[in-house]
């Protein structure tokens, strides 16, 4: 992923990212309304927050649950070695494993925090066993299903 330098946002920039996290969908012109900006200046600061990486991509939110995933496992892997290489192996390794949703390079315990999303215990058993034991450099694999997400935010505080 590429690295990002944070950006100078004056309260329009930060609006407009608000609203946008909000409904990512929402036209320009009712942007520009929302902010109080013309159309062609509202538009002139969104491509601006593209261009400087702000703004990275737009989505949809899909429901986990709906589409037969609703089981949310967060697993913390050790690796044999440290060495740049090693690393740089079982990243391009893990990134290729579609149920990997995150992954995280730790400090303390644990080289990577992973968050994979699954069917049931069958198909984490399955992952387990096919995929995550055989990444590159795997030397420990520790796993945690979570109950029920308390605080999941898809927006960020700006």
């Amino acid at each position: 992923m590429k690295t990002v330098s944070a950006v100078e946002l004056d309260a329009v920039d930060r609006k407009m990212l608000r609203l946008l996290q909000e409904d990512g969908r929402m036209t320009n012109t009712d942007l520009a309304r929302r902010v109080a900006l013309s159309e062609s200046a509202c538009l002139r600061r969104l491509r601006a927050l593209e261009t400087a990486g702000v703004i990275r991509r737009y989505a949809a939110v899909i429901n986990e649950r709906a589409v037969g995933l609703p089981i949310s496992v967060f697993v913390t892997v050790t690796l044999s070695s440290q060495s740049e290489a090693a690393l740089s192996a079982f990243e391009q390794a893990v990134a290729a494993v579609p149920e990997v949703m995150e992954c995280y390079l730790m400090t303390g315990g644990a080289d990577y925090l992973l968050r994979l999303v699954v069917r049931d215990v069958d198909d984490l058993e399955r992952l387990h066993a096919k995929a995550l034991t055989r990444l590159p450099g795997v030397h420990r694999v520790s796993s945690s299903v979570a109950m029920r997400p308390v605080v999941k935010r898809g927006a960020l505080p700006v």
